[in-house]
């Protein structure tokens, strides 16, 4: 009879020889540990000597070693799931962040779920509390607009659930992720301004994402130091989607002074533009300069290429999961991060026509 690991002899990691599901005790024993110090390292947990956490990943990519999520929740109270909730018109925003999410969760075996949830519909907190009392879930990540629903916030707060926010309005006290958007708009308003626009035209995004409210103050503020007037006129409300700018976009090129430039909230509402603008005859950029913010796919996808601020909305998610999962480890870490952003400048905008 051969001996198992508990004899002291180590399973040999070498391929052909790896068992069909290895063990976290056959992944203790190669690495000459113990099954704490193993679940220790899966979980990145502080406490652990660098050599024995190298030894010990080794050995788990040797034994091709995957942990059993019912036996891992089983054995503690954890679930090792966490769920990402939305509520986001952008599909491309929300692809970045599912992608990321699910990058660090994989990397901590974590699992993660989706959950819609509209937050302005009736019955959105008692949808949530179902949520919370029907699954087991270790914490959540909320994407705008739910990160600014105070209500929603309290009700987490209220359920000791730990929660990690990305590009949150109120950031004072939270954990996740932030962006100056402030101070990127201001940057992309003044490559407008250096270009010659002095007629600049915005597609706000959803009233209730506090992200609008950055990227609209920021706007403000450049205009200000480039001593133009802040012209209601030219401000026009969006939703985040293509076809809110779309719809803006056709209304801000109607006007009798149009702008000669637009800078939409994000990059759906500027390829929504783009669209209103081809419509009507108008060349970009001869005749009217585009610009949005996030640099999704669809700013590379669409002609010509779009001029945007890139927000690293992948990076950002797995930032803010690995700040939940710290969290959930200890819940006196986690922090709110801060994240660079750099301006995208490409053939949408170009120089002023003149008159």
């Amino acid at each position: 009879m051969s001996a198992g690991p508990s004899s002291g002899q180590q399973p040999d990691p070498r391929p052909g020889s790896v068992p069909a599901r290895a063990r976290i005790e056959d992944v203790a024993a190669a690495a000459g540990v113990s099954m704490k110090t193993v679940s220790r390292v899966l979980n990145n947990e502080p406490g652990v000597r660098e050599s024995t956490r190298l030894r010990v990943r080794e050995v788990v990519a040797a034994l091709n070693y995957r942990p059993d999520p019912s036996a891992r929740s089983l054995a503690g109270a954890r679930s090792y799931l966490v769920a990402l909730l939305y509520d986001n018109p952008s599909p491309n925003y929300l692809m970045e962040v599912v992608t990321g999410v699910v990058e660090a969760c994989e990397a901590h075996h974590y699992g993660m779920q989706m959950q819609p949830l509209a937050y302005k519909a009736p019955g959105c907190l008692e949808a949530l509390d179902s949520l919370l009392a029907g699954s087991r879930l270790d914490g959540l990540i909320l994407t705008p607009p739910l990160t600014d629903s105070d209500e929603l916030l309290d009700l987490l707060d209220q359920r000791g659930i730990p929660f990690a926010c990305i590009s949150p309005y109120k950031r004072e006290g939270r954990i996740g992720v932030s962006l100056d958007e402030h101070d990127a708009v201001c940057e992309l308003v003044a490559h407008l301004v250096a270009l010659g626009h002095r007629r600049i035209g915005h597609v706000r995004g959803h009233p209730d994402h506090g992200a609008s409210e950055w990227r609209l103050a920021g706007y403000r503020t450049a205009l200000r130091r480039a001593g133009l007037c802040y012209d209601p006129e030219l401000v026009v409300n969006g939703e985040f989607s293509f076809d809110s700018g779309l719809e803006a976009g056709r209304r801000l090129l109607s006007l009798p002074q149009r702008p000669t430039a637009i800078f939409a909230a994000n990059d759906d509402m500027a390829a929504g533009v783009m669209r209103a603008a081809s419509e009507m005859g108008l060349r970009v950029p001869a005749e009217v300069s585009v610009c949005g913010f996030d640099n999704t796919p669809i700013a590379k996808h669409i002609f010509p290429q779009l001029t945007t601020v890139q927000q690293p909305t992948r990076d950002m998610a797995q930032v803010a999961t690995m700040q939940l999962l710290a969290a959930i480890r200890d819940r006196g870490a986690g922090s709110m991060v801060h994240m660079p952003y750099a301006l995208q400048l490409r053939d949408s905008t170009g120089p002023a026509p003149l008159d």
